[in-house]
């Protein structure tokens, strides 16, 4: 060996330029001091040959790493824009459903119908309407959000037994339910304040509803018309936008807007709910879904018509116009007979697409009010 020096080591049998290596790592330490000792005669002889002896050598005895891989915590992936949030602000996004926005515009249509309607029997600005339609699309962006963090609190017993539902955060361990408590707290103050700034009438017919949104998830467990009672709730801006826009409420247009928006529910909610049925069964929770079975085609159409024949019912009392029937009574039933007509209710994904398509339902609908609105203007202007 050309070296000035040899080092052995009596653990691995590997040349010295590698021992060498792994003592001048930083990342190395050793667990035990090293060993000085005197070379025996079989190390002598092989150092004969050198043109300097070594006196002493280094003995490795033993060598672990120190750097100790410290196991990250885990984080579910979305698939979707909320994988870019902190880590620590994901699952509370995640709990509001808000990477999910059907259930906000399904909260937020029958508030536009109402206000639309009433800003159209009383002749009101298109400002007022307008500004009164963002107040409530920014509550019922809030609320469906509450909505969300109830229904997790009440049902984190058995979403983990469903596979659609099993990663949400509270069931799955993502946030505690003190913190969702918590959090529910921030949402419902967020949403009192949306609900000061209308008239005190109806500040009191808001808060009135809260008791139908804390409920509603309990329903499932005692009936088969849990939809029902998610319709009251889902609905009641029908009454708080005419309300909101008049400062009181005129149960001959609001009524049947109402309680059209009920049936509505009715419709696609039950479809929402044919995703889960097998899960539902053996978890013991029940939905119109299991109550119609395979009637659900005779039940849904029955309850599609109530919903087109109410809402005509309360464009009549309103005195509304042509392009209201032409759009949001056909229109609306229209696209209602095409979802009923192309859905399947054992294909999961059939129902959650048919769900969704209630975006356009209530955008048919509220089209046909701002549509009649503005050809009721130009007539004026005509004249």
């Amino acid at each position: 060996m050309s070296t000035h020096f040899t080092l052995v080591s009596l653990l691995r049998q590997t040349p010295c330029r590698t021992q060498l290596r792994l003592f001048s790592q930083p990342t190395r330490s050793f667990t035990k001091p090293a060993v000085f000792f005197r070379p025996n005669n079989n190390i002598r002889q092989i150092l004969k040959s050198h043109s300097r002896s070594v006196p002493i050598f280094y003995k490795q005895q033993h060598w672990t790493s120190t750097v100790s891989a410290e196991k990250k915590e885990e984080r579910i992936v979305y698939n979707n824009w909320l994988d870019h949030l902190p880590a620590k602000v994901a699952p509370y996004a995640f709990l509001t459903r808000i990477d999910k926005p059907i259930g906000t515009w399904l909260l937020f249509w029958p508030c536009a119908w109402s206000i639309s309607m009433a800003s159209y029997a009383t002749g009101g600005s298109v400002v007022d309407a307008a500004t009164m339609i963002g107040l409530f699309g920014t509550g019922a962006l809030i609320m469906r959000g509450a909505g969300c963090t109830i229904n997790d609190l009440w049902d984190r017993d058995i979403d983990d037994k469903v596979e659609r539902t099993k990663i949400r955060p509270i069931t799955s361990g993502a946030i505690s339910p003190k913190q969702a408590i918590a959090f529910l707290g921030l949402q419902l103050t967020a949403g009192l304040g949306i609900l000061t700034q209308l008239n005190m009438y109806s500040i009191l017919l808001g808060a009135s509803s809260l008791s139908l949104v804390v409920t509603y998830p309990l329903m499932k467990r005692v009936t088969y018309w849990p939809q029902t009672v998610l319709g009251l709730a889902f609905n009641w801006g029908a009454l708080l936008g005419w309300s909101a826009m008049t400062g009181s409420l005129d149960l001959s247009v609001a009524g049947p807007l109402y309680l059209g928006g009920v049936c509505w529910t009715l419709v696609y909610d039950t479809i929402y709910a044919h995703q889960d049925k097998k899960d539902d069964v053996k978890v013991g929770v029940k939905s119109t879904a299991l109550r119609f079975g395979e009637k659900t085609p005779q039940w849904l159409t029955g309850f599609s018509s109530a919903f087109v024949g109410l809402t005509a019912l309360a464009g009549y009392m309103n005195d509304q116009g042509l392009p209201f029937y032409a759009i949001s009574v056909l229109g609306t039933a229209a696209h209602l007979a095409w979802q009923l007509k192309t859905v399947n209710y054992n294909d999961p994904a059939s129902c959650w697409s048919k769900f969704k398509s209630n975006t356009w339902t209530g955008g048919i609908l509220w089209s046909g009010i701002v549509a009649d609105a503005a050809y009721a203007s130009i007539q004026v202007t005509g004249a």
